[in-house]
C-alpha cells in the first residue's frame, strides 16, 4: 500500500520494484504505474492518454512503452508519444531514499489551454476526430470562447485548402451561430461536428498561397469596388484577391467590403447553385464571431470560388424554353431607381402571403411583375428578401417524397441561398444586392415541379385532442426523437413539430430537440444548412408572420427525417471523449 509524505508518494522498496518490474500505486487522477527498466525508475500516469487503457498492461522495449489497445507508443522518460493520434502521457519525477522508491506528485508545469490548442491543430492537420473532440472539451472546460476556437479553425481551413472556403468552414460557422440555442450536451457536439468537417475538407489538399495587397494606391472605395467586380467578371483570381486585400488594408469597413463582394456575386445569376452567396454570408458571420481583425485571413479564401463559380445564365434550364435572363434583365436595369423609391412600406401578413404564393407559382412573368410592383409601391426591399426566404422554406416543407431523394438538396439550395441573401442585405443593403432576390425568385420558379404533387402541410386536424393536456409537449418531443430513429418518417416528423407548437410550449425546447436529432447523426453538409437556416428563418418570421415561422420548423423536421438515421460514428467518438474527460474507464461498459 502506498503512503504519502507531503507531495511525495511512497511506492515501496527498490528490491520489490526490481522483482516485479512494475507497480501501480494510488496517486494522481488515474493512478500511477512505476517501472524499473534498464536499471532506471520511471513513473507515468497509468491511463493511456488515447483511450484510457491501463499502461501497466503495456510492454517495454528500448525505453519505449507500448499500449496494446491501439499500439500507441511513448518515450518512457519524457512521456512524449510517437503517434499523433495519442497525447503525451504525464511523467512524474522519482527518487530512491534508503532503499525506498518515491514519486513526486507536484503539479506538472505547462499551460493547459496552450497545449489543448496545440493538440487541436494536430487533430485538424491529421484529421483525427478523437483528438479534435478531446482538445475541444478541454478548451470549453477552461471557458475558452467559441470565437477563439473558430479563429484557430478558420486560419487552418482558409490556409490548407487551395480551393478556399468550403463546406467545413460553413458548417462550423452555422453551428457557432446556433450553439447557444442547443442543449448543454449538444453545444460541444455542434462545434466538434464543424471542426471535424474542416479537417475533412483539408485532408490531402494542397495549401492556398496568399497574394499581396497593392503597395500604395490612391484608389477610393468606389474605385476598388469597380476593380474588384471587373476582375471577378473575367475570373481573374489574382487581381481580385489583390484588390480585396488592398481594400482591407486601406481600412474599408466590413459593410463596404460586404457590399463590394455581394455586388460581384450578383453580377451573375445564382452562382454555383446558390453556394457562393451562402459561403459569402457565412464568412462574414464567422468574422462576427472571431473578430474583424481576421478579415485578411478569411475573406481571400472566398475569391477562387467567387471567380470560378458556375454562372446560371450559362445553364440551359435558365434559357430554355423560357429565357429567364431576358425576362429579368429589363427590371434589373432600373433596379437602382426602384430601390431608391422603396423603403417605407412594410409587408403586412396578408400581402406577404400573397407575394409568397406568387413566388411559388408557375408564371415567371407574374413573379417578376409582383416583385417590381412591390418596389414601385414603396415596400421595404428587405421584406422582399424575407418573402423569398419564406417561399423557399415553404418549397422544402411541401417537398413530396414521390420526388427523387436527391432533389431534397435542390430545394434546400434555394432555401439556404435565400436565407443567406437576406442576412447579407441586412449587412450591406444595395440595389446590386437586391438583384439576388430576382435571381432567387427565378431559381424558385425552376424548382416548382418539386412541389408537384405538393406535400400536405400539417394543420389543426393533426393536433389531436390530447395535446392540450399538461405533459404532452414533452411526450411529443420524445416521440419526435423516436420517429427520427426510423427511416422514411418524413410526414410523421412534420406533424409532430406542428403538434408540439400547437400546445404553446416553448419553441426553445423544440429547437434543442431538432438540434439533438441533427447532431446525433453523421449528417451531410446540407442538413447543417437546413437546420441553421430554419432556425434563423423561424426567428425572422415569428414576430410578424407566425404561421410561416411554424412552417420553417416543420420543413426542418421533414428534411432531417429524410436523412436519418445514419451510422452515428461521430456521436460514438464524442461519447468516448466525454467519458475520458470525466475520468471514466472506457474499458468498462456504461451503466444502462
Amino acid at each position: 500500500m502506498s503512503e504519502s509524505e507531503g507531495s511525495k508518494l511512497r511506492v515501496g522498496s527498490i528490491a520489490d520494484l526490481v522483482e516485479k518490474e512494475r507497480v501501480v500505486v494510488s496517486g494522481g487522477r488515474h493512478g500511477i504505474v512505476v517501472f524499473h527498466h534498464e536499471g532506471k525508475i520511471y513513473a507515468v500516469d497509468n491511463r493511456c492518454p488515447h483511450m484510457g487503457f491501463p499502461l501497466s498492461k503495456g510492454s517495454l522495449r528500448c525505453g519505449i512503452l507500448t499500449c496494446h489497445w491501439h499500439h500507441a507508443r511513448f518515450d518512457l522518460a519524457s512521456g512524449g508519444t510517437f503517434d499523433p493520434f495519442a497525447d503525451d502521457v504525464r511523467v512524474y519525477p522519482t527518487a530512491v531514499q534508503d532503499g525506498i522508491v518515491w514519486v513526486d506528485l507536484k503539479p506538472a508545469p505547462g499551460d493547459r489551454v496552450r497545449k489543448a490548442f496545440d493538440r487541436l491543430r494536430d487533430g485538424l492537420e491529421q484529421n483525427l476526430s478523437l483528438v479534435i473532440v478531446k482538445s475541444l472539451l478541454t478548451l470549453l472546460d477552461a471557458r475558452v470562447s467559441s470565437g477563439e476556437i473558430l479563429t484557430v479553425a478558420g486560419a487552418f481551413g482558409a490556409t490548407y485548402r487551395a480551393a478556399g472556403w468550403g463546406p467545413g468552414l460553413t458548417i462550423l460557422t452555422a453551428m457557432a451561430n446556433v450553439v447557444k440555442q442547443l442543449g448543454p450536451d449538444e453545444q460541444a457536439l455542434a462545434l466538434f461536428h464543424g471542426l471535424s468537417h474542416v479537417a475533412d475538407d483539408c485532408q490531402g489538399q494542397p495549401p492556398r498561397f496568399d497574394r499581396d495587397p497593392l503597395l500604395a494606391t490612391d484608389a477610393t472605395a468606389q474605385r476598388l469596388k469597380v476593380w474588384f467586380r471587373e476582375f471577378v467578371e473575367v475570373r481573374d483570381v489574382d487581381g481580385a484577391e489583390r484588390v480585396l486585400r488592398t481594400a482591407i488594408q486601406e481600412g474599408m469597413t466590413a459593410s463596404e467590403i460586404a457590399d463590394m463582394m455581394l455586388a460581384a456575386a450578383t453580377d451573375h445569376y445564382f452562382l454555383n447553385g446558390g453556394h457562393t452567396i451562402d459561403f459569402l454570408n457565412k464568412a462574414f458571420e464567422f468574422l462576427d464571431c472571431a473578430g474583424w481583425d481576421h478579415a485578411s485571413e478569411i475573406l481571400p479564401s472566398l475569391i477562387t470560388g467567387l471567380c470560378r463559380a458556375q454562372r446560371s445564365e450559362e445553364s440551359n434550364a435558365w434559357r430554355h424554353p423560357i429565357d429567364l435572363i431576358d425576362l429579368v434583365e429589363p427590371v434589373l436595369g432600373r433596379l437602382g431607381e426602384l430601390v431608391k423609391r422603396a423603403g417605407t412600406v412594410s409587408l403586412a401578413e396578408p400581402e406577404l402571403n400573397r407575394i409568397v404564393e406568387i413566388l411559388l407559382g408557375d408564371d415567371p412573368v407574374a413573379i417578376v411583375k409582383a416583385l417590381e410592383a412591390a418596389l414601385e409601391s414603396g415596400v421595404v426591399p428587405l421584406d422582399l428578401a424575407t418573402a423569398l426566404a419564406a417561399a423557399a422554406g415553404l418549397r422544402v416543407a411541401r417537398f413530396h417524397t414521390s420526388n427523387e431523394f436527391g432533389d431534397w438538396i435542390t430545394v434546400l439550395h434555394t432555401f439556404s441561398y435565400a436565407s443567406a441573401l437576406q442576412q447579407l442585405l441586412k449587412r450591406a443593403p444595395s440595389a446590386e444586392g437586391m438583384r439576388g432576390v430576382f435571381h432567387g425568385a427565378m431559381r424558385l420558379y425552376l424548382d416548382r415541379f418539386l412541389n408537384v404533387p405538393s406535400a400536405r402541410l400539417p394543420g389543426p386536424e393533426d393536433q389531436g385532442a390530447a395535446d392540450s393536456h399538461a405533459g404532452d409537449a414533452e411526450r411529443i418531443l420524445d416521440e419526435l426523437l423516436t420517429v427520427l430513429d426510423r427511416q422514411q418518417q418524413v410526414n410523421p416528423a412534420g406533424v409532430l413539430v406542428y403538434r408540439y407548437l400547437a400546445t404553446g410550449a416553448p419553441v426553445e425546447s423544440l429547437i434543442q430537440t431538432l438540434g439533438r436529432a441533427l447532431l446525433r447523426e453523421d449528417a451531410e453538409f446540407h442538413s447543417y444548412q437546413m437546420f441553421e437556416a430554419s432556425v434563423r428563418q423561424y426567428q425572422e418570421l415569428q414576430p410578424r408572420y407566425p404561421y410561416l415561422a411554424v412552417v420553417m420548423l416543420v420543413g426542418c423536421a421533414r428534411y432531417l427525417a429524410a436523412h436519418s438515421p445514419t451510422a452515428r460514428s461521430m456521436l460514438q467518438t464524442a461519447r468516448i471523449a466525454q467519458r475520458l474527460h470525466r475520468g471514466e474507464d472506457v474499458t468498462q461498459a456504461e451503466d444502462g
